[in-house]
């Protein structure tokens, strides 16, 4: 008995509609992946970055965006460089530094949107130590990471206040605070938003706080930025204009609604204190967003001649091994337009 042909035509047919179909779909329908990472950990600031994933407006853009925590800015500078991850968020003096140390490197991040118009490195002591102004500084103990983007930066600062004769002593992060305390330190550098919330959780009161913040105090250095790698950079321009408008409007929300914002942190890491981190984003935003400098150039532009002075400031303070050249770190040409990033009416709500 001869068995029966199975016809195959039907199958053909199917496949071929099914890639027919595939391939007919709309370019626009494709997402981008883009790796991005913070440069700390799951904190308030965060959310800034978490805010437009949840409300999708990465996703309106046609993006894929993952947000992973970091330990440092120049640990995400150099991921960044290395090619794990697309973009991410850097202290600018940290991408100078990488930039001028690395002369030869290939795919260098680049900076493409301002987001800490105002460094937020300030130098903290309590006030039982007599520290008032920076000229109580002189010969004094001073403490912090190796790494700290304030003690890095301390020679311009002292440069700036007459400030001589001090000594340096390195802990880790997590001690910083607790040796302050202890009294182990005179003062220490670090990011105001992030150190005096720590101090105020080792039972000191934040009157007892004395704060010098960089800015004012003649040190005119720009704080974090978004970045890009190279690569990246050149074959998806309009991927990282997506990126930046999706950004741009995440950033009128986390300032409009505080709560709203630290909810979508809650969400990423479920232990945060939401009390704490809702404090710590609006330090962070009055201190380095919603500042005078910042409107006055504009939310996410830099000015030319500042961008130059702080090139100049950090290639001394870094002593690095080339001099750093301001118009290899930024790009502002992907930026949205100026009405997409008018952040400042929503601080008045």
């Amino acid at each position: 008995m001869n068995p029966v042909a199975i016809p195959r035509r039907p199958v053909l047919i199917g496949a071929f509609a099914l890639a027919f179909t595939l391939a007919a779909l709309p370019a626009q329908a494709q997402e981008t992946p883009i790796k991005f990472q913070l440069d700390w950990r799951f904190e308030g600031p965060a959310a800034l970055f978490l805010v437009p994933v949840a409300k999708g407006y990465f996703k309106a853009e046609k993006l894929n965006v993952t947000v992973d925590a970091g330990n440092g800015s120049g640990g995400t500078v150099t991921r960044v460089a290395s090619g794990a991850y697309d973009m991410g968020f850097a202290d600018l003096a940290a991408l100078m530094e990488f930039h001028a140390n690395n002369p030869t490197a290939t795919n260098k991040p680049v900076a493409v949107m301002m987001v800490y118009n105002n460094t937020p490195a300030a130098v903290l002591a309590l006030k039982k130590s007599g520290i008032k102004t920076p000229a109580d500084l002189n010969g004094k103990k001073l403490g912090a990471p190796v790494f700290d983007a304030g003690r890095k930066a301390f020679p311009i600062f002292a440069k700036a206040n007459g400030v001589s004769g001090f000594t340096w002593t390195a802990m880790d992060p997590p001690l910083r605070e607790t040796m302050l305390v202890r009294g182990d330190v005179d003062a220490i550098t670090g990011f105001s938003f992030t150190s005096l919330l720590n101090i105020e959780a080792r039972g000191v009161k934040a009157e007892d706080v004395v704060i010098l913040p960089y800015p004012a105090y003649g040190v005119k250095l720009y704080g974090n930025a978004i970045i890009v790698g190279e690569d990246f950079l050149k074959k998806n321009p309009e991927a990282v204009k997506a990126f930046l408008r999706g950004f741009a409007k995440g950033m009128r929300d986390s300032i409009g609604d505080i709560k709203g914002s630290i909810a979508t942190v809650k969400a990423r890491d479920g232990i945060i204190d939401v009390a704490l981190e809702e404090r710590r984003l609006k330090l962070a935003l009055d201190a380095t967003v919603l500042t005078a400098d910042a409107k006055a150039e504009g939310f996410g532009q830099v000015s030319g001649p500042r961008l130059s002075l702080m090139a100049s400031q950090v290639s001394d303070a870094f002593a690095t091994k080339e001099r750093v050249k301001p118009e290899a770190v930024w790009n502002g040409s992907y930026l949205p337009s100026a009405t997409e990033l008018n952040i400042f009416a929503a601080a008045k709500k």
